[in-house]
């Protein structure tokens, strides 16, 4: 098993992590074990690292080096053991079914407690600038002619939040936005921001849309985790995650719906860690085929294998 690489922006007490904002931290993790402060490395040594896990097809006279990275950002109520699980689970998912590039986690302070979320939320926006500026903005910046490595974010849950206020507040800094950043391919599973802010024009998102090439959205209707955010924020508008992509969302976003898929799964044979409504998508072996189908981008959103137009809807669905 190789090692796995995480970004971690939470606070150190004690010679551990604590679920507090902290400076950035570029940690290689050995197989089977949790982020620790001692794992932390030099970030040009990291990166070359990714770079190297990330490239799928070496450098020619004729044509530069080309990969992928995804990078995984969870959700609030998380702690470090379901991360690692996850990102590792995920990993596993895609390497079984062909993937050859590397997985990044984003470890942002989230406690462990649902009753914790609106403080989590608070520490998502603060750390969220992060998220551009070390992750994102920093492999844009050392993209080279002879290597071009394509970023892909996955966002679960509160992640979808921490992404969309990173991309608006980096296009607020001039330093930031000035420099040619991009990423490919953006995957929502349980978003937890607003369907509405995903309107055409939306002040929130357009900055998510100006720097991605495609945007797709993983909805369903049975996610009850998002219903009791909607109570925690005394009935704010709908979840993307819950209710899918306005009807006037842009032509680059694409909304699967997970409704009938999720339903007819059984709980008890689904790999997943956390809430099964909300968190079973990492495990799935089909989202996970969708999923890689989408950052490979070969096929139109249309014709994904693991998709069926319903009611004029895409739905996920168990290829025949």
């Amino acid at each position: 098993m190789n090692d796995d690489f995480v970004i971690c922006v939470r606070d150190v007490k004690s010679g551990a992590f604590i679920p507090e904002p902290g400076s950035t931290k570029f940690l290689v993790v050995p197989p089977d074990k949790l982020p620790s402060p001692t794992q932390k490395t030099k970030q040009g040594d990291w990166v070359e690292a990714v770079i190297e896990e990330a490239t799928v097809v070496p450098a020619t006279a004729a044509a530069p080096a080309t990969g992928d990275l995804l990078v995984f950002i969870h959700g609030y109520n998380n702690g470090q053991d379901a991360i690692m699980e996850r990102h590792r689970l995920l990993r596993a998912d895609l390497e079984r079914i062909g993937f050859k590039g590397a997985v990044a986690s984003y470890d942002w302070p989230s406690a462990e407690s649902a009753l914790n979320y609106l403080e989590d939320r608070s520490d998502a926006k603060q750390t969220a600038l992060r998220l551009v500026d070390d992750c994102i903005a920093l492999f844009a910046s050392i993209q080279r002619p002879d290597c071009r490595i394509n970023v892909h974010l996955l966002a679960h849950s509160t992640g979808a939040y921490v992404i969309r206020e990173a991309f608006d507040d980096a296009d607020d800094r001039p330093a930031v936005a000035q420099r040619n950043w991009m990423v490919s391919q953006i995957a929502l599973i349980g978003g937890d921001i607003s369907s509405g802010s995903m309107s055409e024009g939306n002040a929130t998102t357009e900055s998510l849309m100006r720097h991605c090439v495609r945007l797709t959205n993983y909805s369903n209707p049975y996610d009850s985790v998002l219903k009791l955010s909607n109570v925690k924020r005394l009935g704010a508008a709908p979840r993307v995650g819950r209710v899918g992509l306005p009807d006037d969302a842009p032509q680059k976003c694409v909304d699967v719906d997970c409704g009938p898929y999720f339903h007819a799964l059984k709980e008890g044979r689904a790999k997943f860690v956390g809430t099964f409504c909300h968190s079973w998508h990492i495990g799935d072996p089909v989202f996970a085929q969708d999923l890689l189908d989408t950052m490979r981008g070969d096929l139109d959103r249309n014709v994904i294998p693991t998709r069926a137009m319903e009611a004029g809807k895409l739905t996920l669905t168990k290829p025949s």
